[in-house]
């Protein structure tokens, strides 16, 4: 079961960061303008940031096996269609649809497996392995989408995702179906689509547009009063959200999304621009990245969690992370491989190994198998947006050109260097927030959403 779950995480994560070496070739190959360009990367960014809510819930209604089913042949019909493109807007739809398929996909992922295994070393170790699978995804993105591009085409970047996702789909049969809702089946759809399109909003108009960005807040706003007054079955039930443990450890977790997941963007950037590697240089340049955040997630963070608080490792994590961004801002043309991307590779892996496991513990300890879809999309949407929002923010900042250098390369990498840096101030941040975070004993045993006491019958 875990290593179907895994596999299925894998693909949802590795399809973040697989297009970002093919861009210049789907560009040549379908005529699309740099403008357009862009929303082959977010237009699955942000259908699959701005549905997890609505995903989440759906395996708490519906039953896990059934959702994480669904959300797996939309991922996988979608991924076929995007392979067969041949234009740009048949790509960017198809890039949404697996976005929709991922927005489902992911939080069920998480949630059979919080339902599988009960809190404690086993849940801990399960934790592990399923978030250095997920951040093996997003590097390994890199180092598949350029193997892919230069011997194959770029269109195997996507259809690649057509057997695994078969394969899985055949070996669902093996999942426990799951609890579906006790009682009327809701959905907040309403809840959904404000959510959806103030998010989307949001992050457009945070490229240049202000307008666009004060109704993206308007419609988080509407959300928010929706979730807490009118929905009947609200996405995000609002007691959920009240304990400390889930409000501030959330907001942590999209902090550093907005870290971890825009650096893939600017670190492919730099290796082609600054250091002028190829597709597959590029892509085999991010190979320490997929090894040493494997290593790092499987052995060494589940060893410290057995004998360390939490708190620590993720203050730890983001610090070490931080120093790994500073080193990486020094990047400029002519360096070798080891000063340029080894080097920083080393504490920026070490730092994400260490964080991401005892946040993820973190925010969904003490929840209710009736609130562990929700959970689930809430951590996962905390993730995915800051990503999509950070990396939005910080395009914006470099786009604007602070390096006048003497050469393209050389202006580039200050602008590169700058983002490295930006980086590296809000994983500080993030250290602060997990420095007030309750300790992992501290956090309630049962689901604020009910009394001590109360179960469900499955």
């Amino acid at each position: 079961m875990l290593a179907l779950l895994c596999a299925a995480q894998f693909m949802v994560v590795l399809d973040v960061s697989v297009v970002n070496v093919a861009l210049p070739s789907i560009q040549d190959a379908l005529a699309v303008d740099a403008r357009h360009l862009a929303w082959v990367g977010n237009a699955y960014a942000l259908t699959f940031g701005g549905l997890l809510l609505l995903g989440g819930r759906l395996a708490d209604l519906y039953g896990h096996r059934r959702v994480f089913a669904a959300g797996l042949a939309v991922f996988t019909a979608a991924s076929l269609a995007g392979g067969l493109a041949d234009t740009s807007g048949w790509l960017i739809a198809a890039r949404a649809g697996q976005g929709v398929g991922a927005a489902v996909l992911a939080p069920a992922t998480l949630t059979i497996l919080t339902s599988a295994f009960p809190e404690g070393p086993r849940r801990t170790r399960a934790i592990a392995v399923w978030t250095a699978v997920s951040l093996a995804g997003g590097t390994a993105g890199n180092l598949i989408g350029g193997a892919l591009t230069e011997y194959l085409s770029w269109r195997s970047i996507l259809l690649i995702n057509v057997p695994i996702g078969l394969a899985c789909l055949a070996a669902t049969r093996r999942l426990a179906s799951g609890p579906g809702q006790y009682g009327v089946r809701r959905l907040d759809v309403l809840g959904a689509a404000l959510a959806t399109g103030g998010l989307a909003a949001l992050a457009y108009g945070l490229s240049g547009s202000p307008a666009v960005a004060l109704a993206g807040a308007v419609l988080l706003g509407l959300f928010a009063l929706v979730e807490v007054r009118l929905a009947r079955a609200p996405l995000i039930p609002p007691p959920l959200v009240r304990p400390r443990a889930i409000w501030l450890g959330n907001s942590a977790m999209l902090l550093a999304g907005a870290c971890l997941n825009p650096m893939w963007y600017f670190l492919t950037l730099s290796m082609q621009n600054v250091l002028e590697y190829g597709p597959l240089q590029t892509g085999l340049a991010f190979l320490p990245h997929t090894l040493l955040t494997m290593l790092v997630g499987l052995r060494l963070t589940p060893w410290l969690m057995r004998r360390t608080d939490d708190r620590v490792l993720i203050i730890a994590g983001a610090l070490i992370g931080a120093a790994g961004f500073c080193w990486q801002s020094r990047i400029a043309p002519g360096q070798d491989y080891l000063a340029a991307i080894g080097g920083p590779a080393v504490l920026i892996s070490l730092g994400a190994g260490l964080l991401n496991t005892p946040l993820t513990v973190t925010v969904t300890s003490g929840v209710a198998a009736a609130d562990a879809g929700a959970a689930s999309g809430l951590l996962n949407t905390a993730k995915q947006i800051g990503g999509a929002l950070g990396l939005t923010v910080l395009v914006a900042l470099t786009a604007e050109g602070h390096g006048d250098r003497g050469s393209p390369a050389q202006d580039l990498a200050a602008d590169y260097s700058q983002a490295f840096v930006l980086i590296a101030a809000v994983l500080a941040v993030v250290a602060v927030f997990a420095a007030v975070l309750p300790s992992r004993r501290d956090t309630a045993s049962v689901s604020p959403a009910e009394p001590a006491g109360r179960q469900h019958a499955d």
